[in-house]
């Protein structure tokens, strides 16, 4: 925009602008400059562009004449047209479209891939790259807007994908199409657009010949590479018009030449990211580059707002206004000093890229920035991928143990693949939440199984994990606060075990079911905690039920107490509740005094704790007497 003046409106001034440089190309005369604001005076321009193209047209007689003073330089401007064309021919278009046609055809394991651009003289699409194409008449095939399946994407800006072409009805079959997809054998089709801003250039495909469904992480995933692909395009239309705008504006030339070099600087940057994520580098390896090349600090956050990797800055939250503007622009945005930009897969936020340290960005270097949003985005789709498979083969191994499906050797074996060793004691996990999304709560299991080298995935409508522990009470307690925070809700966490093997594993589970099931309903909720912990309801629950256990935790200090000093504490507390807490009956069953009884009662309250004789409490200790006299015979 002209500084100084009122921005002119886009009816004259636009007009009057390309004129001017019309002229300044053509070497007219002076008074030719001179004649455009009258020319628009006449036509009724308002009086801010008039100023504009006045102004406009005083620089355009100072080109003119710094175009007379370097005329000498031809010499000069010779060498920079060499260079202009050198910068033109780094980048091989169709060798760029072929791999990335290819990289899609390996990251989505297809028979065929392929890339169509639109023709807008024509009003179609043609085919213009193929990876695993066998049939000729389907290299060559153009499809109308609103035709097949591409044109209907090519034409609607959206996703589109079929399980079996042929029978679709979503959209309009034509001879030509059909006859060429049936050549080439294929079933199952995926297009994604093209796009360049708002407008759509082309469509990206992945196909197959078999009838499948397409993901929406596969869709995601082919969008990412559709939007590198028109990258790769834009960026070579980019550096053909630099390269006419040198020959046509020789006066431009050393702009000209700044602007290819950082267009070059730009592509092979992106270049070298998007190889670096293809050969397997992960978050904290493109933060790292990327923080050398733009020289400043990178963090790079989830959808969530979680850290994923950070270089050569501090720990800082995701600055939630400044993601949403640039997810609504499309561009990177600045914010307090910090540039932010959208990690976008299509119209799916997968998280965010900030870049600290660089309060002023060089549009070169805003390209750079926002191309590694398209890198970050292939990354995050690509660790997504591997994530969801290793979840679902967890979580099937998981399913496969608690059903007793597969023989004990088969499954130890898939375990220890998983890195999980069946062979250590495992405790079961069952969580549950009333408020939590059951796929939030079973991430969250995903992530606690994988640091404690276990298993986490649904079974009978329950999240459960099994991992590695002896202490399954304990454990549950630290697992329903590990998983309330992660799930930012209360989460209660019934538990059992140990088990060993997976022979054990299934009634290990039904009892950690029964377990969450007793914690909700005595009103534990957002707390963990195995049968153990739910006194005589833990030993009525429990399949092997631990009696000696239960009676030692409840009248352990009592049976001390008789065993070290040859007491009889136990029989009196037995005879007490056999006679209804009368003192008097007791002391007449027992043949001792009343003030015995009180005394040893007194002793029983000081090692039992003041509420033994309580409702609640008593009705423990009776279970516990008369367990007692069981496991003794008598």
């Amino acid at each position: 925009m002209l500084t100084g003046v009122t921005a002119p409106g886009p009816q004259h001034s636009a007009v009057a602008l390309r004129h001017l440089l019309d002229l300044l190309a053509q070497g007219a005369a002076a008074e030719e400059f001179d004649r455009l604001a009258a020319t628009a005076r006449e036509a009724g321009a308002p009086a801010g562009e008039l100023a504009g193209i006045a102004e406009a047209t005083t620089v355009a007689l100072r080109i003119r004449r710094t175009l007379s003073q370097h005329r000498v330089r031809e010499a000069q401007l010779t060498a920079l047209f060499d260079t202009a064309s050198d910068l033109a021919a780094l980048r091989d278009l169709d060798a760029v479209l072929r791999a990335i046609v290819h990289r899609a055809k390996l990251l989505l394991g297809t028979d065929v891939t392929y890339l169509s651009l639109n023709d807008d003289a024509a009003g179609d699409t043609y085919m213009r790259v193929t990876d695993g194409s066998v049939a000729e008449a389907f290299q060559r095939v153009r499809l109308g807007m609103g035709e097949g399946l591409g044109g209907l994407v090519a034409q609607t800006a959206r996703p589109y994908a079929t399980g079996d072409y042929a029978a679709d009805t979503r959209f309009h079959h034509t001879t030509t199409i059909d006859s060429a997809v049936l050549d080439e054998g294929l079933r199952a089709i995926l297009g994604v657009p093209l796009r360049l801003g708002s407008r759509i250039i082309g469509v990206l495909y992945a196909a197959d010949r078999a009838p499948r469904e397409f993901t929406a992480g596969e869709v995601a995933l082919l969008s990412s590479l559709a939007d590198h692909a028109a990258i790769a395009i834009d960026g070579a239309r980019l550096l053909e018009e630099t390269r006419a705008a040198l020959v046509d504006l020789n006066a431009a030339s050393e702009t000209i030449r700044t602007h290819s070099e950082a267009m070059r600087r730009a592509e092979e940057a992106h270049d070298q990211l998007t190889d670096l994520v293809l050969r397997g580098g992960g978050a904290d390896d493109v933060a790292a580059a990327l923080a050398d090349v733009l020289d400043g600090g990178i963090l790079i956050h989830d959808a969530d707002g979680a850290e994923l990797a950070r270089a050569r800055t501090g720990p800082h939250p995701p600055p939630t206004p400044a993601v949403a503007a640039s997810r609504a622009r499309g561009r990177a945005v600045p914010l307090n000093g910090t540039w932010v930009c959208a990690v976008l897969a299509g119209p799916e936020l997968l998280g965010s890229i900030a870049l600290t340290g660089r309060a002023g960005l060089a549009d070169a270097d805003r390209l750079l920035f926002e191309r590694a949003s398209v890198v970050t985005a292939l990354l995050m789709l690509l660790r997504r991928s591997v994530a969801e498979t290793e979840d679902r083969v967890r979580g099937e191994l998981l399913g496969d143990l608690l059903s007793r499906t597969g023989d004990p050797g088969t499954l130890t074996a898939r375990a220890r693949r998983l890195g999980v060793d069946l062979g250590r004691l495992h405790s079961v996990f069952v969580a549950h939440s009333d408020a939590a999304p059951r796929h939030r709560l079973l991430a969250a299991a995903a992530r606690c199984a994988q640091t404690r080298n276990g298993l986490a995935g649904l079974h009978h409508d329950h999240v459960v994990l099994v991992a590695p522990s002896d202490t399954p009470g304990p454990d549950a307690q630290a697992l329903a606060a590990e998983l309330g925070q992660a799930a930012g809700c209360p989460v209660t966490v019934g538990a059992a075990g140990p088990a060993t093997g997976p022979a054990e594993l299934p009634d290990t589970h039904s009892e950690a079911d029964r377990c969450l099931s007793a914690l909700r309903t005595l009103g534990h909720t957002g707390s963990g905690g195995a049968t153990a912990d739910l006194g005589f309801i833990g030993v009525l629950l429990g399949d092997q039920a631990d009696l000696g256990g239960y009676v030692r935790r409840t009248l352990g200090p009592v049976l001390d107490y008789d065993t070290a000093r040859s007491t009889d504490l136990v029989t009196t507390l037995d005879a007490y509740f056999a006679q209804g807490a009368s003192l008097t009956r007791t002391k007449t069953l027992l043949h001792v005094h009343v003030n015995t009884v009180v005394q040893r009662l007194e002793r029983i309250g000081r090692l039992l704790g003041p509420d033994w004789n309580e409702p609640p409490r008593a009705l423990e200790i009776q279970l516990a007497l008369r367990l007692h006299r069981l496991t003794r015979g008598g």
